[in-house]
Order: structure tokens, then C-alpha cells, then sequence
């Protein structure tokens, strides 16, 4: 196998050894054309060191969030509360009641759910991109974002008197919302000719979104006293998070996570293209199916939380891009640290900069977003 800066480059004939598929001698080009030079290969394989950098990251961003907060509670003390739950280190504690609730019942439940979600949204988008052969793609392509609106508006105007059962309906409307959106969509983009294809189930994602959109829209015009609780959820936030919003979306975060980064490998082979995966024994067909259900899951159950944040599945798989190399090896596995400590992050500035009020996060990521899209771009520009 040849080596890249010390590493195995990927080549056709190592496919085979990776993906159990048939293929042939020539070198497989992972670039389009025009994104590097013919026949160039990269590194795949995930170093420790990128990993570890990725988990420091989530750490500084956990901590950050867990020591700021409007509750004036020393850093030293809350760093001291949170080793005493740590068995064998015997720190104790000497913080009032009031203050162990803020921060175990308050705090904490807000940092685990932003890194879940956060780690969910961006590993969705950088596979949608996989699979999709499109940088801009994001977890909300297929029609996520307007099916969860439409089921949050359809639960905040007909069932505001469930509202005090043990299960709060707005979460679960939303999610059932999301998944029946990319249900139509692939039920529309695989209707006609060559319904399997990538473009088919964008083009009917676009479409799905449009008419749920405009239902979620007609909804809020006649039923104009709901439409601040509609629209503080659409702009997404973690304000309201608690355990049981963690317990509800984990299983999600945690099989559909492990089923992306375990395809990580064949959306290289996908980067090719449709037919050359092909040749190589990969059903592109099967892996996209696969892959968009885990990322729709996924997505479905954490914006049922958040609301719809946006950006994230983008602006973290292209950091990543750019700190580690093109290989969805690394960029899948990266994106679950990533956005974790992004979101984190992201909320921490939410709920500071106008304290002791909060700006809605989806508002924030927003803000962040637009910026780091001309980055993107110059850069590509001075790489051209």
C-alpha cells in the first residue's frame, strides 16, 4: 500500500482488504475535478492525536459551560462539587443545597444535551454531504426542519392541554413530524425514473419541504396568539433541558451515531461517484438508504429537543475538512467531538451575552454561520 505523510493512501486495490468489495488496479481519485490534481490520494486513517485534540475540546467547552452562569457560584467550588461525585478522589463539597441543584439540575443536563445534540447534527450533515456529493448539504436536506415545525405548530395549537402529562407532547409531534417529512420525501423522489438517484431525493426534499412548510405556515396565521411559543421553538434552544430530555434523545444520539461512523468508510468509496462504487461492489443505493435513516433518526429525535438549530451540520464537518484532511474516515468520527464542543459553546454564548436574558441558539449558530462561510469561500478561492 503506498503511503501518504506516513499513512496508508486509499487506492482501489485496498479497497477490497477495507470493504470486502471487488476491484481493480488503477488508482481511485478521490477528488472531483478540479479540487486537486489528477490522481492524487489522501490519508485516511484517524491518528490518536486527532482524537484527543477533538476530546479536549469538548472538555474546555463542558467546563466553560458548567462554571459560567447567572447563579454566582465560585469556579473553584463548582470544580470541587463536580470531583466529589467522582469515586476514589475523596474531595468533598461544601456548597448549599440550592447551589448542587443549580448545578447538577440546571447546568449540567443543559451542557450534556447541547453536546448530544450537537454531536448529532454534525455528524448527520458531514454524512448527508457524503452521500450526497454536496459541501452544503445538511441534516435538514430531506425535509427534517419544515416536518418538525410543522408537528411542534400542530402540538403547540391542538394539544396545549396534554401539555401536563408525564410525556410533553410537543417533543414527540416534532419528531413524527420529521421522520413522516423524509417518508414523503423518499416516497416522492423515488416515484418516477431513476428514482434511487441522489439528485431524485433532493429535488423531492425541496418539494416535501415546501408544502410542509406552507402548512406549518397557514397553521400560524390562524392561530396567530401561539405564534411566539411557536417561533421561540423554531429558533431552537436548550433552556428548558432537563435529564428526562437527555434520557429521551441518548438512544437516538448513540445507534444512529454509531451507524454513521461505522459507514464512514464506504462514504469515501461514495465520494467517487455512484458508478465507480459500482465497480467496486458498493450498492451506492443501499449505502445512502442506510445512511439517511440513521441521520434522519438521529436528527428527528434531537431537534425534537432543541428546536431547529441550523448550521451546525455545516460549519463543523467543513472545520474539520480543513483541520484534518478529506477523508470521511476522519471527518465523521471528528464531527461527533466537534460539534459537541460547538454547541456547547454556542449555548454558552446564548445564554451570556445579553445575561440575564438569553438569545434563542439557533440565532447564534446563525450569527456564526454566515461568517464562516466567506472564510470557506476565499479560501477555496486562493486554493483555485
Amino acid at each position: 500500500m503506498q503511503e501518504l505523510d506516513g499513512e496508508p493512501a486509499l487506492r482501489s486495490p485496498e479497497l477490497p482488504a477495507v470493504l470486502g468489495a471487488a476491484g481493480g488496479e488503477r488508482p481511485v481519485r478521490l477528488f472531483e475535478v478540479g479540487d486537486a490534481p489528477t490522481g492524487l490520494v489522501f490519508p485516511t486513517r484517524l491518528r490518536p492525536f486527532h482524537l484527543a485534540i477533538g476530546a479536549l475540546f469538548v472538555l474546555v467547552a463542558a467546563t466553560g459551560a458548567l462554571l459560567v452562569g447567572p447563579a454566582d457560584i465560585p469556579p473553584g467550588a463548582v470544580l470541587a462539587q463536580v470531583a466529589s461525585r467522582i469515586p476514589l478522589l475523596g474531595v468533598h463539597s461544601s456548597l448549599s443545597a440550592t447551589d448542587i441543584a443549580v448545578i447538577w439540575q440546571l447546568r449540567m443536563p443543559r451542557v450534556v444535551l447541547g453536546g448530544l445534540v450537537g454531536a448529532m447534527l454534525a455528524v448527520a450533515g458531514a454524512s448527508y454531504q457524503g452521500v450526497f456529493h454536496n459541501d452544503l448539504a445538511d441534516p435538514y436536506l430531506l425535509g427534517v426542519a419544515s416536518g418538525a415545525g410543522l408537528g411542534a405548530t400542530i402540538a403547540v395549537v391542538y394539544l396545549p392541554h396534554l401539555a401536563g402529562l408525564p410525556i410533553d407532547p410537543l417533543p414527540l409531534a416534532a419528531f413524527v413530524g420529521a421522520v413522516t417529512a423524509v417518508v414523503a420525501t423518499f416516497a416522492l423522489g423515488r416515484s418516477g425514473r431513476g428514482g434511487r438517484g441522489a439528485t431524485s431525493l433532493i429535488l423531492g426534499g425541496v418539494a416535501v419541504g415546501a408544502f410542509f412548510t406552507a402548512a406549518q405556515t397557514f397553521l400560524q396565521q390562524q392561530n396567530t396568539p401561539v405564534l411566539a411559543e411557536v417561533y421561540t421553538w423554531i429558533l431552537g434552544g436548550l433552556s428548558t433541558a432537563g435529564w428526562q430530555q437527555v434520557l429521551l434523545v441518548l438512544p437516538y444520539v448513540v445507534i444512529a451515531g454509531a451507524a454513521l461512523i461505522g459507514a464512514r468508510r464506504l462514504l469515501d468509496v461514495l465520494s467517487v461517484g455512484d458508478d465507480e462504487a459500482s465497480s467496486l461492489g458498493v450498492r451506492a443505493d443501499l449505502v445512502r438508504l442506510v445512511v439517511v435513516v440513521a441521520a434522519t433518526l438521529g436528527t428527528a429525535a434531537a431537534v425534537s429537543v432543541s428546536g431547529l438549530i441550523g448550521f451546525v451540520g455545516i460549519i463543523v464537518p467543513h472545520t474539520v475538512r480543513l483541520l484534518a484532511g478529506p477523508s470521511y474516515q476522519r471527518i465523521v468520527p471528528l464531527s461527533v467531538l466537534y460539534g459537541a464542543g460547538f454547541l456547547i459553546l454556542a449555548d454558552l454564548l446564548a445564554r451570556t451575552v445579553v445575561s440575564p436574558g438569553e438569545i434563542p441558539l439557533g440565532v447564534v449558530t446563525a450569527f456564526l454561520g454566515a461568517p464562516f462561510f466567506l472564510v470557506v469561500l476565499r479560501r477555496s478561492r486562493r486554493l483555485a
